[in-house]
């Protein structure tokens, strides 16, 4: 996020209007995974929100959230991108403007609306005038040199979340490693590892989202 752009929402539950944050990364990489882990995190701690998710021609993402217990399903929404997913949300994002005025209009009193992203490549970024602030997702069991790449979501986004982290003895990587030279190509700003079956790290990405977006200290 360019340093100049301000994070609009204010305290929990006293905004004006609900904030907007992005999740995008590669398919597989843990998004939806990420979301289910979050909505009881922020939910406990007063949070109200929604969810906006994008796929190509499916609504498979938005259903999966129905399903899962986690959330009433009135909070989900679902976009059809019908083309590459960085579309609607980087170059024209008025499907995925309208499906959030849609819940915000809906839902009185939402604090957050979470807009996940289709599964893209690297080079999948946000468009700031659909989110405040946003996260890139990517796993250890696509490589350790993911950072390296160093892909326009792993520069740009406001916290790189690299998921999965359970995983690396299994896959051959150095976590350590890893986690230097992403910190590296990322000029120190915000990293978090996260393994999202079982919970570790979440905690630390909602206190971001609290921090950093909703002003909850």
């Amino acid at each position: 996020m360019n340093e100049t752009t301000p994070i609009v929402a204010t305290e929990a539950g006293s905004s004006p209007g609900a904030a907007r944050i992005g999740i995008g990364g590669p398919v597989g990489s843990g998004k939806t995974a990420l979301i289910e882990t979050l909505i009881p995190v922020l939910s406990e701690r007063g949070v109200s929100l929604a969810v906006v998710t994008n796929d190509l021609v499916t609504r498979e993402d938005a259903e999966r959230l129905k399903r899962s217990g986690l959330i009433d399903p009135m909070r989900v929404s679902a976009v059809e991108a019908g083309a590459c997913p960085h579309t609607v949300i980087r170059e024209d994002p008025t499907l995925n403007i309208a499906a959030a005025d849609d819940l915000e209009a809906r839902i009185p009193g939402l604090d957050l609306i979470i807009i996940e992203s289709g599964g893209d490549n690297l080079a999948s970024t946000f468009s700031l005038d659909l989110v405040d602030w946003w996260i890139f997702v990517i796993d250890v069991a696509g490589g350790d040199d993911i950072p390296r790449k160093r892909g326009p979501g792993i520069l740009q986004c406001d916290l790189l979340v690299i998921n999965k982290a359970d995983l690396a003895p299994h896959v051959g990587v150095d976590i350590d490693a890893m986690r230097r030279e992403a910190t590296e190509v990322r000029a120190g700003k915000p990293l978090q590892f996260t393994a999202c079956r079982s919970g570790d790290g979440v905690e630390a990405v909602a206190d971001a989202i609290a921090h950093d977006v909703l002003m909850i200290r």
